[in-house]
């Protein structure tokens, strides 16, 4: 990676935000402008177990690096979850959604959610909440238009169009020109220094739980490759990315709760589908899903037993 992809638009007078530069940032001018693309990497390690680097400046000084290499598909929210309207909603329709869903732009879709046609943004449409008319009114005057990416876009690219295009969030197509998801620059940024939570964000459910009795709980997005990196559970496909994907493309069409499959020596059993996807999910080794069967059927077996020798002396006390 050239090193001064991640300085292009970014100069030493102002940050993305247009605040004035900070130390980090200067020491990002001087590590990158001054070295290869070869040795940066290194450098900033060296200079952070010499000191001249907090830990969390080395961090993300290397998920900057990082960039590079990223696709904007990995990280974009998937347009099951993407939270939208279709353009037939009136102003006070949308003002409610803004409000119920704590999100300050609002993608429109005309007929489906593959055609996005515009956004609207809660700062334009402000005005129309204390004006009865105005909340009947369509939304279409006040729609800005969208910013189209290819999810094959590389994130460090995506980084600087928000930036000379002073856009925010930016649609995500598919090889098919289709709605894969959108992205934002917080999801960007959350690359470089993690999680960054406002007072509308929900608690993050962990894609990989691990319980107590051994099994774990996993997301019908948990990636098949976390999964093997957290777990050592190695499911490969060439189809999907990730497992609840896994389990629709095994059965041909969407699972529903209580549907097991095995895989790589576990038995993965579906505890919360709709027609859509699959959202939640239990998975437990299968000897152990095996020796809870065997004992299930000893002790059926042993019930049987029992009951029919304490059969006939029931009855003969009864008869008597």
């Amino acid at each position: 990676m050239p090193a001064d992809r991640v300085l292009s638009g970014v100069t030493r007078e102002e940050n993305l935000d247009g605040v004035p530069d900070s130390s980090l940032w200067q020491k990002i001018a001087r590590f990158f402008g001054a070295k290869g693309a070869d040795s940066v990497e290194q450098a900033i390690i060296e200079a952070s177990e010499e000191g001249e680097l907090l830990k969390e400046e080395g961090s993300m000084l290397l998920s900057v690096l990082h960039l590079d290499d990223m696709q904007v598909q990995d990280i974009m929210t998937p347009r099951t979850d993407v939270i939208c309207a279709p353009i037939e909603s009136t102003i006070g329709e949308i003002i409610e959604l803004i409000i119920s869903s704590g999100h300050s732009r609002i993608p429109i879709f005309k007929k489906n959610r593959d055609n996005i046609v515009g956004l609207i943004y809660a700062k334009d449409i402000l005005r129309a909440a204390m004006d009865a008319d105005l909340r009947a009114e369509s939304p279409e005057p006040l729609m800005q238009t969208p910013f189209f990416v290819p999810e094959t876009k590389n994130v460090l690219d995506l980084l600087h169009d928000f930036k000379s295009t002073k856009k925010h969030l930016a649609i995500i197509l598919d090889e098919y020109g289709g709605t894969a998801g959108i992205v934002t620059i917080e999801d960007v940024l959350e690359q470089i220094v993690g999680d960054i939570e406002d007072e509308h964000d929900a608690p993050r459910e962990e894609d990989i739980v691990c319980l107590d009795d051994g099994s774990l709980r996993l997301s019908g997005r948990a990636y098949l490759e976390d999964l093997a990196e957290q777990t050592g559970i190695t499911i490969e496909s060439d189809d999907v990315d990730t497992i609840g994907g896994y389990l629709c493309h095994v059965a041909g069409r969407v699972p529903q709760a209580g549907e097991t499959f095995e895989a790589a020596d576990m038995v993965f059993t579906v505890l919360e589908a709709d027609a859509t996807q699959v959202r939640h999910i239990k998975a437990v080794p299968l000897a152990v899903e095996n020796t809870v069967k065997v004992q299930a059927a000893e002790g059926t077996e042993g019930s049987v037993v029992s009951g029919a020798a304490s059969g006939p002396a029931s009855g003969g006390a009864g008869a008597a």
